[in-house]
């Protein structure tokens, strides 16, 4: 997702958001424990996402 997609989104929808991310990171993250997991990029790609989300809500609640 980019970071314009996430600045148009209000605080809710960023908290939906994130908790969806965190879940599919987890999800990824068992199955790379498993050696199920093929394409281990999408670990990283979540957990930008992840990072990208928490700062946009940072900045809304700031003010900015």
């Amino acid at each position: 997702m980019k970071i314009k997609e996430m600045r148009g989104k209000d605080a809710v929808a960023l908290q939906k958001e994130l908790q969806e991310l965190q879940r599919a990171h987890f999800s990824l993250r068992m199955q790379h424990a498993t050696q199920q997991l093929t394409n281990t990029s999408q670990l990283r790609r979540t957990q930008r996402d992840i990072a990208r989300v928490r700062t946009v809500l940072t900045q809304k609640a700031a003010g900015k």
